[in-house]
């Protein structure tokens, strides 16, 4: 079916988008220009709109001054070749990619092996969207390029080698041309060559790779998250920081002791609250309570340099040694930072508990705050505890008030998994003193509560206006999952039926019913990995693992950019001054939640990944030792163990487990020797011995101890072959951000 003509007349961002997706050759100002019939005046307009659009990150130059979707591809544009996989298959990256996302990884389809093309070979070519992916059509070979790996030299043979620092790279490159690195420092470098002889030439020295800061600085490299601000974003920030708070209408709270608890590490401050009984006959028994949070929005405007830089980074990425801002510091740690005893504009949310803690009312202000005090969770904890001390009759009807809204989060039973966060303890040098998890207080619960209520409200009010929001989506597993995991528990003895409504409180059940059996941690694992994964979106499927029909995040705008756009859409909804949503912005929701997801979970690997270098460094020490050890996952090809209460997931090979053979169970996630039926299962308890710790990559191995393993060869049976049911695939787990 040919596509609608557009109507003549200056087009709109959303049609101009539109336009260009589905166009099937290279659309530049000339050919938009054409398409919508514009003349004179209105094409001078245009060529300004389309500059907005390129500033806002919607649009992206192609070659020959085409544009394209920012996210998308070009019809025609410049690839390099990173990687061949064993298959012999290509794969390239667009030579410029400007967008706030990833660069899509492209297989090369060439039409003859003459000339055959390599890693580190340039190309123009005609691409194309097939599926969920992208191919490419050779067109004409270029100059030569480069494709950078991060690694850390060694020295073997007489030669030097490239240790690349993830994981699944297993093999080590031949240095051709180090320069002036030297074996064990981290490097860039350029690998170059076809197949089995590609080879590596360091371009820059970037250091000690066990230097303090240098973990996250490899995160920060590899999967490319900006790091530093330009001049114009700093000078920006330092300028609107001057802002008057008068600039927009606010209701004065500073006479109310609000108060902020927060990490005694905290870095920034954006969330404070307060409670108090209400006053109200209608709602006896029950409380008026306030989250202010910082008032980003009233800094930060669509379309300036700030904006365009937090939708950039789409949050801040927190390491242990250092946080990536979303925002410069003069805004995150300072003017949007909530610190005691200082002025600071906020969004606030007032809300009506009542006393069984529902939500009875709320109603959202921009108002001027002055924190009574920044409370660290361990102190705020204490003085409820000892029933006095300072600041207590500001946090008793807290409290109380948190203990009805815990009630009625019970009530609703929402998923129940008890994963503890590991927290890396550094001295002042960065150097890591302690890893261990992260005690879970009820003043964190508190902190927590308090904050599903205000986003709880901050989506329904906008959903009673009218106005678009930025959902926070869980949606329930697949029934692919759920069958899986039926499997799975039969091999308890733990039935699971598939043809009932599937409830956060179905899975609290299963581990209700596993009480505090040896195999609890297992089924946990498994519960978790049935869960699919959160994202943001405009349409609503509500959020499953919170049992809540709506959810947005209206919290936390200094570090996450989806509740900035949520503050904006408030702004315009509640008539509250200056900085609401654009209506570029309401069109765009979908696409910018499609990114900041992306974004997000690009965060969440980067931190994951250090936390990981980090634990591998402070086991580095107990190489050789015996450790407690749990089995979180079991494959083909052996079975992965973390440390128990330090974390790290370590590889024990199946070829290690000595002469037997073992049978791989996919269905009960078990390897089974066939001789004496020794098992290993996910979830087991064992003690092996750590026999590497790379803090480089992150990795871990272990082995079996001596008076575990058969190393005496047993003849195969006849007609018994090694199973080997199912595909490998990553079994580290993440706990899934609210």
């Amino acid at each position: 079916m040919p596509r609608a003509k557009p109507k003549p007349g200056l087009p709109s961002k959303k049609q101009i988008l539109d336009f260009i997706t589905s166009s099937d050759t290279p659309a530049g100002k000339r050919e938009i220009a054409r398409a919508f019939g514009l003349h004179g005046q209105e094409k001078i307009a245009l060529k300004a709109l389309l500059k907005d659009m390129a500033d806002e990150g919607l649009i992206d130059s192609a070659p020959g001054r085409a544009f394209h979707k920012m996210g998308g591809l070009p019809k025609v544009t410049v690839l390099r070749v990173v990687d061949a996989d064993e298959g012999g298959n290509l794969w390239a990256v667009p030579e410029n990619w400007h967008a706030d996302t990833p660069p899509p990884k492209v297989r090369v389809r060439e039409r003859s092996k003459k000339g055959a093309l390599g890693v580190g070979d340039r190309f123009l070519g005609r691409t194309e969207e097939v599926g969920k992916g992208w191919i490419a059509h050779p067109m004409k070979r270029l100059a030569r390029g480069e494709e950078m790996m991060l690694g850390v030299l060694r020295e073997e043979g007489g030669g030097l080698w490239l240790q690349g620092v993830e994981k699944k790279e297993r093999r080590d490159f031949a240095v051709s041309d180090a320069g002036d690195a030297q074996p064990g420092d981290l490097v860039r470098a350029e690998k170059t060559g076809r197949g089995p002889r590609v080879s590596a030439k360091v371009v820059e020295v970037l250091g000690d790779p066990f230097a303090p800061r240098s973990f996250s600085l490899i995160a920060i490299e590899k999967l490319g998250i900006p790091d530093t601000f330009s001049d114009r974003v700093l000078e920006e920030a330092e300028r609107v920081t001057k802002t008057k708070l008068s600039d927009a209408p606010r209701e004065d709270l500073t006479h109310l002791p609000i108060v902020a608890i927060d990490p005694a590490d905290a870095r920034d401050h954006d969330d404070a609250v307060w409670a108090a009984p209400d006053d109200d006959p209608k709602n006896a028994g029950g409380w008026k309570a306030i989250v202010a949070i910082a008032d980003v929005s009233f800094y930060v405007r669509p379309g300036s340099a700030l904006d365009a830089e937090a939708r950039r980074r789409g949050n801040s990425v927190y390491f242990p040694d250092r946080v990536v801002p979303m925002l410069p510091e003069s805004l995150s740690a300072d003017m949007c930072s909530l610190k005691e005893g200082a002025d600071r504009a906020a969004l606030v949310c007032h809300l009506q508990v009542s006393d069984r803690g529902a939500l009875k009312s709320w109603r959202f202000t921009r108002a001027t705050v002055r924190i009574a005090a920044n409370i660290a969770y361990e102190d705020a904890q204490a003085t409820i505890d000892a029933g006095k001390g300072d600041w207590f009759d500001a946090l008793e009807p807290l409290w109380d008030c948190w203990r009805a809204l815990y009630a009625a989060r019970e009530k609703r039973e929402p998923l129940d998994l008890d994963l503890p966060e590991r927290r890396i303890v550094l001295d002042e040098t960065g150097r890591i003193m302690s890893v261990a998890p992260r005690e879970r207080l009820d003043a964190h619960k508190l902190i927590e509560d308090y904050m599903i209520a205000a986003n709880v409200a901050a989506a329904k009010a906008l959903e009673a206006k009218k106005a678009p929001v930025m959902y926070r989506v869980h949606e329930p597993p697949s029934r692919e999952k759920l069958v899986a995991l039926k499997e799975y528990l039969k091999t308890f003895d733990l039935e699971f039926a598939l043809g009932q409504v599937i409830k956060p409180a179905t899975f609290n059940r299963v581990l209700a019913r596993v009480g505090e059996a040896d195999f609890k941690p297992q089924v946990m694992e498994q519960v978790l990995r049935t869960q699919t994964q959160a994202y943001y979106a405009p349409a609503n499927h509500g959020h499953f693992g919170l049992s809540l029909g709506s959810y947005a995040h209206f919290t936390s705008p200094i570090r996450r950019y989806a509740d900035l756009l949520v503050h904006r859409s408030l702004v315009s909804a509640y008539g509250l001054g200056p900085g609401g949503l654009t209506d570029d912005e309401a069109a765009e929701m979908e696409r910018l939640g499609e990114q900041i997801s992306m974004l997000e979970r690009r965060a969440m690997e980067a931190e994951r990944d250090t936390v990981d270098r980090y634990v591998a460094a402070y086991l580095s020490e107990r190489v050789g030792e015996v450790v407690e050890a749990r089995i979180t996952g079991v494959l083909n090809f052996g079975f992965f163990a973390t440390v128990e209460g330090i974390g790290g997931d370590g590889l024990m090979p199946a070829r290690d487990l000595g002469r037997e053979y073992f049978r791989y169970d996919e269905t009960a996630q078990q390897l089974i020797g066939e001789e004496s039926g020794t098992t290993y299962a996910s979830g087991q308890r064992l003690r092996l011995r750590l026999a590497e710790a790379n803090p480089v990559s992150g990795a871990l191995r272990f082995e079996l101890l001596p008076e575990d393993r058969d190393d005496a060869p047993r003849p195969r049976k006849p007609g018994r072959p090694i199973k080997r049911r199912g595909r490998p695939q990553n079994i580290r787990h993440q706990s899934r951000k609210r």
